[in-house]
């Protein structure tokens, strides 16, 4: 069975909310990451829940896996008749679509969706029979492993080296009206596999050591429940989407692009007035491309800046990567529903060799989109010369790798010439040189250098006359060209894939920071657990000291400490009073400041503050200084897991408060009924009482002593009613409240039973009451006044609820370190729903005592109370014959006799 299930509703309403019947038949996929999680027992469990509420469910065809819990669960439907294909002389049973479309259930049961039909079936896979149910207008339950996704099967495949051959369409699945995900630990899994509820012994044995690993395991469960999650995303982006085209949706969503333009904070300041404008969302987009890294430390800086203005300004920050600027831009612009673009634009950008300029290409990648040119007459960035020209970057290991390459293509056509070669394989030779040179050593410089040393080398060497640079053939002046194009083509190609494949790393460890902070914080179970899993990675992704504050009742806690390198050093650095201060200050006006802000710059750290809708649940401060701020793809991703970090805080402080007002519903419920109680329940014996002293005052000369002795006795009787009734009420509070304090002390049971005896109920001449002892001299630790009062308890109750005359037996014996205490009586008994909620406070049931006076539910939990602080149990069961049993354990004391 699954452990955990996660309910991810495409459609808000169940399946059965509305009595009508839907043309088409509503599809319910039971997703679940690898066999054996439980996906066809929760399917067959919630048809037994519809079955039971009146709803006409057939088993189609259930799959039985030799699991005995699934036959189990299968039992009770009314189950359709296989059929049955011979095959190459073998006989195979299948789901028989036409005996589903004859009976017509209203909904029906038909397990592994992925299912490939034995020949000669009207349909080869069975998704297409779930189909034509579903047009036939039967609902359908059914069940899917994540490998049999189609989109996902190369990607399953990769990490289990298995090829799933048996797959439905995405759009089978996409279509789906719910999706529910079966899900359990893969810890769990793997030891349902070992004890064999999922395969036979040697197919259990060949899945562990294959399929069934605890890496693989936790791989599929990330992709089953994130391919879930993408499905519910596309449903709401449909039905937004479908709200917009109807006119109920018309917020607008402005984008400015960032750059490190001077005139950038001037197109980021329009953007802003305009987000203001149309009441719309406000996003700045920054594109990285290869560039980004070579730039200056002055561009770096405006970059900086220009972000935090952006920031300041209420932008949502974004980064992409890639090196077609316009092409990335139209791309999010797309994604994230963008519907006007604000950028900046120089008076000496223009059209040059009759290309399209930058805003000429956006326009033709987005036409449907708004875009605001804010001109500048400032110069702008796109003017500056080449960066190579400006500054090179040399470097004698790379200078050194470059000669080398050189000198070896060189050795390798000498040896070409010498065997005759024509002079087409010597310049391959050196080619292969340079795309290898661009390879090896960084810089575009050495690529350009070798690019025209291999053709200056070619010409010196090879060509006659030899050793001088000039060529007598006509032809060689283009062999050159060709050859020096070819070489610098293919150095320029080879660096820019060398440079997407850094992007790609970067983004792929990017990825997988994000993810596995996702996938901790909802691990993490408390406030400490989630600030520690963010910080750690955090410090995993920027290699820099971090330090938390969480908020703790309007005020910051103690700081949490990460540090990369040697804490003790550190500790006081990053979290003494000054650095304390700012983060106070954060909290307080929850927006960021420190170090490389405009707000207490002064400080060794950037607080961030970690907040959620309207509350900051803690502030992160990380170790940043002037000469090492954070990038700005550095913050978008700080930003983006501290985002995860509030939405995990979040939630552990919205379950903490349903915690709270739950024990406060408990105390509202508890305070009604003692009030309900002391109304209604004490009025019968102060009436009683009052009554009767009234008999007695007015009507004293006329009354026999028979009859005063009477009313003496009833007085006297509710009398004791409300003294015991008071003081099962003080001890419960003091119990509850911590305040009493045991004597514990070592005491015979047999003189604390006599005692008890003395205080029982005046009725008890009516019953028979004994004694029976398993040994003379039983002793037990306990506070003899409290035990004296359950044994009283019980007693009396069993004296008001048994018939008269009824037989009430206290027997004692020892059971290893405990004795045990029970009291038996042979009445009517109770049942079983009586016994599950006889000890809950104020619980009386519908039984009435002899006197018809109900008792107010309080010496039964007062007596749970009492034995559970001794460090025993109670409970209650049924006698032989009849009757009712209750029992409590002491702690057992040794009896110590001296001559």
């Amino acid at each position: 069975m699954a452990g955990n299930k996660n309910d991810f509703h495409m459609n808000s309403n169940p399946l059965y909310a509305t009595p009508n019947k839907k043309k088409r038949g509503l599809l319910k996929i039971y997703f679940g990451y690898a066999a054996g999680v439980g996906k066809t027992s929760t399917m067959l469990k919630d048809a037994h829940e519809m079955r039971s509420n009146g709803v006409d469910v057939v088993a189609g065809y259930i799959e039985p896996h030799a699991r005995p819990e699934t036959a189990t669960l299968l039992k009770g439907f009314e189950t359709l008749p296989s059929l049955e294909i011979t095959y190459k002389n073998v006989t195979i049973k299948e789901f028989d679509l036409d005996g589903a479309l004859c009976r017509m259930p209203e909904l029906i049961l038909v397990d592994e969706l992925a299912h490939t039909n034995a020949e000669g079936s009207r349909h080869t896979k069975r998704y297409q029979d779930v189909e034509e149910l579903l047009r036939a207008g039967i609902d359908v339950y059914t069940t899917i492993n994540v490998q049999h996704i189609e989109s996902l099967n190369d990607v399953v495949a990769s990490i289990t080296g298995i090829t799933v051959r048996e797959r439905i369409p995405d759009s089978v699945f996409d279509s789906a009206d719910q999706i529910e995900v079966v899900d359990i630990e893969p810890d769990e899994l793997i030891e349902r596999l070992n004890k064999g509820k999922i395969y036979r012994e040697e197919q259990a044995q060949r899945a562990l050591s294959n399929f069934f690993t605890k890496e693989k395991l936790i791989a599929l469960r990330e992709i089953a429940l994130r391919r879930t999650a993408d499905q519910v995303n596309r449903i709401a982006s449909q039905n937004l989407e479908t709200a917009k085209n109807n006119g109920a949706y018309s917020n607008e969503h402005i984008l400015v692009c960032l750059s490190s333009a001077s005139s950038n904070a001037k197109v980021i300041r329009t953007a802003a007035r305009m987000a203001d404008a149309f009441h719309g969302a406000f996003t700045a987009l920054f594109v990285e491309t290869p560039k980004t890294l070579g730039m200056e430390d002055k561009d770096k800086t405006s970059l900086r800046e220009h972000f935090r203005l952006a920031e300041q300004l209420g932008a949502q920050i974004a980064t992409v990567y890639g090196e077609d600027v316009p092409g990335q831009i139209a791309e999010y612009a797309k994604v994230s529903r963008v519907s006007k673009i604000v950028m900046g634009r120089s008076s000496h950008i223009k059209k040059r060799f009759g290309k399209s300029n930058f805003v000429d290409k956006l326009s033709a990648l987005a036409p449907n989109l708004d875009i605001y040119i804010i001109p500048d007459m400032q110069s702008s960035f796109h003017l500056r010369t080449p960066k190579f020209s400006k500054q090179v970057n040399l470097s004698l290991v790379d200078s050194l790798k470059t000669i080398g390459i050189l000198i070896a293509c060189t050795l390798v056509g000498l040896w070409f010439d010498y065997l005759g070669f024509t002079e087409a394989n010597i310049i391959t030779a050196y080619i292969l040189g340079v795309l290898l040179n661009a390879i090896i050593t960084r810089g575009q410089i050495y690529s350009a250098a070798s690019s025209v040393l291999s053709v200056l080398i070619f010409n010196f060497v090879f060509t006659e006359p030899r050793f001088s640079l000039e060529a007598t053939i006509p032809g060689y002046p283009v062999t050159f060209i060709v050859m020096l194009t070819a070489a610098i083509i293919t150095s320029t190609l080879t660096k820019r894939v060398k440079e997407q494949a850094r992007q790609a790393v970067e983004k792929a460890y990017r990825t997988e920071v994000l993810l596995g902070t996702s996938r901790k914080l909802q691990q993490a179970s408390n406030q400490v657990e989630i600030l520690s899993e963010t910080a750690q990675q955090l410090v995993r992704l920027l290699d820099r000291t971090v330090v938390f504050y969480a908020a703790q009742e309007d005020c910051l806690s103690e700081p949490l400490f990460f540090s990369v390198g040697e804490a003790s050093n550190q500790l006081q650095v990053y979290t003494k009073a000054d650095e304390r201060a700012v983060a106070e200050w954060v909290y307080k006006n929850n927006k960021h400041a420190g170090a490389t802000t405009n707000t207490l710059s002064a400080s060794k750290c950037l607080y961030l503050a970690v907040r959620g809708r309207d509350k900051v649940f803690a502030v992160a401060g990380i170790a940043v200084n002037k000469q090492m701020p954070l990038e700005a793809f550095e913050k978008s991703l700080v930003i983006a897991m501290l985002g995860e970090c509030a939405l995990a805080l979040e939630k552990e402080w919205l379950h903490e408060t349903q915690k709270q007002i739950s024990i406060q519903m408990q105390q509202e419920q508890l305070r009604a009924n003692l009030l309900r109680a002391i109304s209604h329940d004490l009025r019968t014996p102060l009436t009683s009482i009052s009554g009767n002293a009234g008999i007695l005052r007015g009507n004293s000369q006329i009354l026999s002593e028979e009859q005063k002795q009477a009313l003496y006795t009833d007085i006297f009787d509710d009398s004791m009613w409300l003294i015991n009734l008071v003081e099962n009420l003080l001890s419960i509070t003091r119990i509850d409240n911590g305040t009493m304090n045991l004597d514990m002390r070592p005491e015979l049971l047999d003189e604390v039973i006599t005692e008890a005896l003395l205080h029982i109920n005046r009725r008890s001449a009516e019953h028979t009451i004994e004694t029976a002892l398993e040994e003379e001299f039983l002793m037990a630790r306990m506070d003899s006044r409290l035990i004296i009062q359950v044994i009283i308890n019980i007693v009396d109750n069993a004296i008001k609820y048994t018939q008269q005359d009824s037989c009430i037996t206290i027997s004692v014996k020892r059971d290893r370190e405990f004795v045990r205490v029970e009291i038996a009586d042979n009445g009517s008994g109770l049942s079983d729903d009586v016994k599950d909620k006889l000890f809950d406070m104020f619980y009386t049931g519908e039984n009435i005592s002899a006197d018809s006076r109900r008792g107010l539910g309080l010496g039964l939990p007062l007596c749970k109370s009492i034995v559970n602080a001794h460090g025993g149990s109670i409970y209650v069961r049924d006698n032989t014959p009849q009757g009712t049993i209750f029992g409590f354990t002491l702690q057992a004391e040794e009896v110590y006799l001296h001559e």
